[in-house]
């Protein structure tokens, strides 16, 4: 089912539940009906000191009341979450004369307004207030790069799907700077780009990074007739070096995810690619782009054993999982009708297999760095996930709605968005059964191409799927019960890690992390989650508690540091050689822990030695894991 062809029994829910929802506050429902005339957006970006965007609307109108809708409901985050806290200064103009507004008082994201007589446009202006420091959002403009997002720049007039509202996009840069983004270019003046005009929702769709150290790496595989770069921006000029084996394990990434898919659904692909230590990291897809932030080491601190991150990958993926695809109950018309998420098992679950996966098949990620991120994935379902207790996998894709991803206490107890590498471990068992059942002759693969790789070239209106089209798809790769098989796992009535050894591996616990996860731990915390139950950062701040681990059960809670360790000053080494020490229970371990303004002792009895997770072959049977993340020729 397309976006622009709804089935008449869901444009009559949409228009009846909208209606019924909006008739005390006046807010227009949404209709699929054309928006006459395009507004004109111009947005400053070049306040790099103060960081603050200037917006600036142009909308056509006629005389009586219109409603002006900021976005609310984000794409690829699932939620009601967008900032509307940091828009300040709005006025509404017409025929020169300033208008009076009125905020809804129960959608707080739309504004009414009265056009005089006479009038044939509307001029909004707002400033967005981008923030400041961490500690008010994630930092979108720095003395060296910006991230606009034009969800969070721009209005819209209700009481129209956002396909049909034409926009003529442009946008001011500091001097000098470069920008990258999926909309084409229409002009330039001076700092000044005009871009094509394009109706909302695409608008929505294709942020921009800009940048004044800045370069476009081709990724496009040899004989590729669809673009695809790396746009990178960085702190400095010295970070955006890259290795020629570097980019050519980038250029296999997207060979492999079109060997996979079979389909591109853009007209170019764009990544957004930020190397910063100020700017705030991210990972945000996009139908022709995606916005994807990391630390400024990404290149020049790489690690050949342990490989890139997966996030490259992940959010390529989201063109054709999420974005071309995605779950019929997270279409909606505009971006003020709530979304559902019960099918982010698909989008966001399959989409984390898929991302190790190519991560390895490109050589981004060793095959031993794959399989040992594999292992921490199977450990935290097999020993970390005690909530698995009282919820289940589809439970957690309400999760965006009721936290907005925003952090928790004993997470592993509440659980979080486990979806993703919940997901991930249900996707990794269809696989190797399908492998199994049909002794190598079908795979997840098959799944992938003819769940996502059709209509090739087709962007402008994306394909919706329900639980029943996944079945059916999987039953054309392999006939089988897939609908029991899934539903026993997303509703909590099978464990999440029997994928592990129908993959041939088994999950095992030794006395050293794996290289890869040394790797990650970079950041000098401390990982005691399967031996004492704790995670600690540098300092000692504890991080999580494992429900009902030797931790929890003596008493420690999330949120306390620990100062001392058997009366020494804390240190990861010092609490991994108590914990060696009391193998034999001869040696108790003590640790000296404040909580806010107060200290005290707590003892662990612990004899179990470290723990560390790591995945191993099972004598005599197949191994799958390996040919499922070796490159396809």
């Amino acid at each position: 089912m397309t976006r622009r062809l709804l089935p008449l029994a869901l444009s009559l829910l949409i228009a009846g539940g909208a209606s019924a929802q909006n008739a005390a506050s006046s807010i227009p429902p949404p209709q699929d009906v054309p928006y006459p005339g395009t507004i004109k957006l111009e947005v400053d970006a070049t306040n790099l000191a103060q960081r603050i965007f200037r917006v600036k609307q142009t909308i056509p109108a006629q005389p009586g009341p219109l409603t002006l809708l900021y976005p609310m409901w984000v794409p690829g985050g699932h939620t009601p979450r967008n900032a509307i806290d940091k828009i300040a200064g709005i006025t509404f103009k017409a025929n020169g004369q300033k208008l009076d507004w009125k905020r809804d008082p129960l959608d707080v994201a739309a504004f009414h307004i009265e056009v005089p007589a006479g009038a044939t446009e509307v001029v909004a202006e707002f400033d967005y207030l981008t923030p400041t420091s961490g500690s008010q959002g994630r930092v979108v403009m720095t003395p060296n790069m910006l991230n606009l997002q034009f969800l969070s720049a721009a209005l819209y007039p209700a009481g129209h799907y956002t396909h049909r509202i034409m926009v003529d996009p442009r946008v001011t840069y500091p001097a000098g700077w470069t920008a990258f983004t999926a909309l084409h270019e229409d002009g330039r003046s001076g700092d000044t780009v005009d871009y094509k005009d394009v109706p909302f929702d695409i608008l929505v769709d294709s942020p921009v990074y800009a940048g004044r150290y800045a370069k476009n790496i081709d990724l496009t595989p040899a004989g590729g007739k669809v673009p695809v770069k790396l746009g990178v921006i960085a702190d400095a000029p010295k970070y955006l070096e890259a290795k020629p084996k570097q980019i050519e394990q980038h250029k296999a990434m997207v060979a492999q995810a079109l060997k996979l898919y079979g389909a591109q659904h853009y007209d170019h692909y764009q990544f957004l690619f930020s190397l910063s230590d100020q700017m705030g990291g991210n990972g945000l897809e996009h139908q022709r782009s995606s916005e994807n932030g990391v630390g400024t080491d990404y290149f020049n601190g790489w690690n050949e054993k342990t490989g890139f991150t997966d996030l490259l990958p992940h959010e390529y993926t989201h063109s054709w999982n999420g974005k071309y695809r995605r779950g019929k109950d997270l279409w909606t018309p505009n971006f003020n009708v709530p979304m559902q998420d019960s099918l982010l098992w698909v989008y966001e679950g399959q989409t984390q297999y898929w991302g190790n996966v190519l991560a390895a098949r490109s050589g981004m990620r060793p095959l031993p760095a794959s399989i040992d991120a594999l292992a921490l994935v199977a450990a935290t379902y097999a020993e970390n996930r005690p909530g698995l207790s009282w919820r289940n996998i589809q439970d957690t894709t309400n999760d965006p709605i009721i936290a907005s991803r925003a952090p928790r206490a004993y997470r592993n107890y509440q659980m979080s968005e486990d979806y993703y590498s919940g997901g991930q471990m249900i996707w990794l068992e269809a696989d190797a059964l399908i492998r199994t059942r049909t002794g190598g002759k079908k795979s997840l693969d098959d799944f992938a191409k003819a769940f996502f790789g059709v209509n090739d070239g087709e962007w402008e209106q994306q394909n919706t799927y329900t639980f029943e089209d996944v079945v059916a798809t999987l039953n054309g790769v392999m006939p089988y019960d897939w609908a029991t098989f899934l539903r026993e796992r997303l509703d909590g009535k099978k464990g999440l890690t029997g994928g592990i050894e129908a993959a041939g591996w088994k999950l095992v616990f030794k006395d050293t992390p794996s290289a890869y996860a040394k790797a990650n731990a970079r950041w000098g915390g401390a990982d005691f989650v399967y031996s004492l139950g704790l995670s600690l950062g540098k300092d000692g701040g504890i991080g999580d508690v494992r429900w009902d681990s030797p931790a929890f059960n003596a008493g420690i809670g999330t949120g306390a540091t620990v100062v001392a360790v058997n009366n020494q000053a804390f240190s990861a080494d010092v609490l991994e050689e108590a914990v060696k020490a009391n193998t034999d229970g001869k040696a108790p371990i003590e640790l000296l822990v404040k909580e806010f303004d107060r200290y005290r002792t707590v003892k662990l009895d612990y004899r179990g030695g470290l723990r560390y997770p790591h995945l191993e072959r099972i004598p005599g049977k197949p191994d799958l894991l390996t040919p499922i993340l070796t490159a396809r020729k």
